[in-house]
């Protein structure tokens, strides 16, 4: 299978803190690749650098085989690069419809002046952005809360919208930070079948990094995982997940 993302020796510091310590593999065209670790373990750093929040100190990171780490933060988008956070970043006070439609314009290539004066191509792609947008919503069951303020809406469904805006973007990786944090059993259930559902309707590559070694486990064909910025294991849930090192770090056994 062709690479679609390539981790090359990667290593990041924070003052005399290593958070990264040349980390390196790769994510497949079409793989869910999990990305497991304790807390500090690197997980979100990693993130933070392919999003190009963090910059890299040493190594490479490429996506189709091209170097991203010198790219501008606005690139990454367009680029093919979808992300959701830990941390609910939604626009509150607007709709569900709305959040998801800001999604999309990264993708979209008229200008103010074509806007301004409501040129074809603008409408055109308002008409293409509002149909994904509509497609989105039923995809994600969101259809009876499409014009309700995202804050009016239960924690759950506000990670479906979430998902939804990364998607408006049309992705070609997804990369998922904690998507599981807050939800209760049923909801965990609903991601899982999501996950995978977003990988054979879209066609997304997904790494997922997820505290949640039974979702992770049950949508993922490969799993990496980290502890104290070092790769420790890496291959299929089965045997990463009885890897000694793994359930040294990760599960804290003895």
């Amino acid at each position: 299978m062709t690479s679609l993302l390539e981790v090359d020796r990667v290593a990041v510091s924070f003052g005399g803190i290593v958070a990264l310590d040349q980390v390196s593999f790769d994510v497949a065209q079409g793989e869910i690749c999990g990305l497991i670790g304790p807390n500090g373990a690197g997980k979100t750093t990693l993130f933070n650098c392919l999003s190009r929040l963090y910059p890299v100190q040493s190594g490479d990171i490429r996506f189709e085989g091209q170097s991203v780490i010198r790219m501008p933060k606005h690139a990454i988008a367009p680029l093919g690069i979808g992300r959701t956070f830990q941390n609910l970043a939604l626009f509150r006070s607007m709709s569900v419809r709305r959040n998801i439609l800001v999604g999309g314009h990264c993708r979209t290539r008229s200008s103010f002046i074509d806007n301004a004066f409501a040129l074809p191509i603008a409408a055109r792609e308002e008409n293409a952005l509002n149909q994904r947008t509509r497609e989105l919503i039923a995809f994600l069951k969101l259809d009876a809360q499409s014009e309700i303020p995202v804050a009016a809406l239960p924690f759950g469904l506000q990670k479906r919208v979430e998902l939804g805006r990364a998607l408006a973007a049309e992705p070609k990786l997804l990369l998922l930070d904690e998507p599981a944090a807050g939800l209760n059993h049923e909801e965990l259930g609903d991601l899982g079948r999501m996950i995978r559902d977003i990988r054979e309707k879209f066609g997304i590559t997904i790494l997922l990094v997820e505290h949640h070694m039974s979702l992770v486990m049950s949508v993922s064909d490969k799993v990496v995982a980290l502890d104290f910025g070092r790769k420790i294991a890496e291959g299929p849930p089965a045997h990463v997940q009885q890897h000694p090192e793994v359930i040294r770090a990760y599960l804290g056994a003895a």
